[in-house]
């Protein structure tokens, strides 16, 4: 069976909450972030999953995704690595989309990028990393990472440019699957959060 690539948004920030952009701001998790966190490892350690044994790890060294990764009880597997960071949005960081069109109408992340910060190429790129590394394994992979990133991988997997992420939303600790139907790359499952709700 080809393998398929598990991804774990981390769980809720004061910045997630608000609308703020984070990306290399290590903003800790809030309890309610904790709180799913653990309620994702559940989900992750019942059938179908089973706690996936023999699954690679590997989780963004911010601390909102390593200790997402680390409550859902996958610590003692995961691997840092930093292609799984964030979006750097440089000069927006801290700021809402309110605050940014604000200051320049129109604008739009994932078409016109941010000051100061990673190029939507360089995003592109590190996705194209972790797609090039999962789709050489030999069995299923799980990543801890963050919403523009895994989005951006979303969007790669699929084949399409970066912009298609602008259309796959992702909340906090939620779960996706990216999967192949008919030999062809596909989207199992996207976006679930069951497990928040029990």
């Amino acid at each position: 069976m080809a393998p398929r690539i598990l991804l774990a948004r981390h769980g809720q920030t004061e910045w997630s909450l608000s609308g703020k952009h984070t990306g290399r701001t290590d903003i800790p998790l809030l309890e309610e972030g904790r709180r799913g966190a653990k309620l994702l490892g559940e989900r992750l350690h019942r059938a179908p999953f089973d706690g996936l044994p023999g699954v690679e790890v590997r989780t963004s060294p911010l601390s909102r995704a390593r200790e997402t990764c680390d409550l859902a009880g996958f610590g003692d597997r995961a691997a840092e690595w930093d292609a799984l960071m964030e979006f750097d949005y440089g000069a927006y960081d801290g700021l809402t989309p309110a605050d940014i069109q604000a200051l320049r109408p129109g604008w739009f992340i994932w078409r016109d990028g941010v000051p100061d910060g990673e190029t939507l190429a360089q995003v592109s790129a590190r996705a194209d990393e972790v797609v090039a590394w999962a789709r050489e394994a030999d069995r299923d992979v799980l990543v801890f990472a963050h919403g523009h990133i895994l989005r951006a991988i979303g969007a790669r997997w699929l084949g399409y440019d970066i912009d298609f992420a602008s259309r796959i939303r992702l909340n906090p600790t939620s779960l996706s699957i990216l999967g192949w139907a008919y030999g062809e790359p596909a989207l199992e499952s996207w976006n679930e959060t069951g497990h928040l709700t029990g």
